[in-house]
């Protein structure tokens, strides 16, 4: 079992924290040392999840904090809330409802809460991650990246909807995202590390909440013959990207055997949808109109290549 590195001194913001890898992820960060925020739409299930980290470790100084990914003003408000940060683990999706359905803001779900909610989460938090010491931002993507492609003509899946491919897109679109910013912050000279990483094939309620996002109750996805793990197991590529001395900046971590269970080993060579030319500017680019946010601009700094002139103006709050 991995053996988080000591965290003690460092403010760890995890989105999703209340279940699944997030919960696993939330737990062993306090037990490291970390002051853990809880990032939850429901703040019952994020108190739930708080009592049951302190009852297991009584040192664990842990908050809940209220963020709904699929609503930006939710985003922009929790942001606002936060004065001190070391990590930010954007960790919290959701996965394959059945039916198409928009987020607060009129986005396809899956692009919204994936994507677009961490992404502008990210961004406003990076005017107070930039004072940190050492800042990170690890973002959890997911083994199907490797079967999307950004529909830059509907990526709001307004004509047509696959439930399946919809996922993959906004999962693609996270490993773009912790790539390009890595670049980012390098171009720049922050000392900001992006990391991404994948879980595997981790058993979550991810795969069955997401059938009945729409109202209706469906019976739980059949279980197929490929190797598991569970949550202790499959945190450990996001535990690793978050804490670890040796991730590396713009790094992809997943399971070692197939790339479904074990533990964590580098992904030395990004899918090929995450190589692919002309796609992460574009990307970039479509995320910061949808989500009216920028990157913070810097006194005398010109703007990166990877974004917009008006990058240099800095978050609008």
């Amino acid at each position: 079992m991995y053996t988080v590195p000591d965290q003690t001194g460092r403010r760890v913001v995890v989105t999703g924290a209340n279940s699944g890898t997030g919960r696993e992820a939330a737990e062993r960060l306090a037990a490291a040392g970390a002051e853990v925020v809880l990032a939850v739409r429901s703040l019952e299930k994020g108190e739930k999840a708080r009592a049951e980290i302190v009852a297991r470790h009584p040192a664990a100084v842990v908050e809940v904090r209220q963020l709904d990914l699929a609503d930006l003003s939710s985003v922009r408000a929790f942001a606002r809330s936060i004065d001190r940060l070391d990590t930010l683990v954007n960790n919290a999706g959701v996965m394959i409802p059945p039916t198409r359905i928009t987020t607060s803001d009129g986005f396809e779900l899956q692009f919204g809460t994936n994507f677009l909610g961490p992404f502008a989460l990210t961004l406003l938090l990076l005017p107070v991650l930039l004072k940190a010491e050492s800042p990170r931002v690890a973002t959890m993507s997911s083994g199907t990246a490797n079967f999307g492609r950004i529909r830059f003509d509907d990526p709001q899946w307004s004509t047509s909807y696959s439930a399946s491919r919809a996922y993959a897109q906004s999962k693609l679109a996270d490993l773009l995202f912790a790539t390009t910013l890595a670049e980012v912050a390098t171009e720049r000279g922050w000392s900001l590390r992006s990391t991404a990483a994948h879980p595997g094939y981790t058993r979550t309620n991810l795969q069955t909440s997401g059938r009945n996002l729409d109202g209706r109750d469906r019976p739980p996805i059949r279980r197929t013959l490929l190797p598991s793990q569970g949550v202790e197991q499959g945190a450990e590529p996001l535990l690793f990207a978050a804490a670890d001395p040796a991730a590396e900046q713009g790094a992809y971590y997943g399971p070692s055997r197939l790339g479904l269970v074990g533990p964590t080993k580098r992904i030395a060579r990004l899918p090929r949808s995450a190589r692919r030319e002309g796609v992460r500017e574009p990307l970039w680019r479509l995320a910061e109109e949808l989500t009216d946010t920028r990157l913070p601009g810097i006194a005398g700094e010109r703007p990166s290549s990877t974004t917009s002139r008006a990058d240099a103006e800095g978050n609008r709050l």
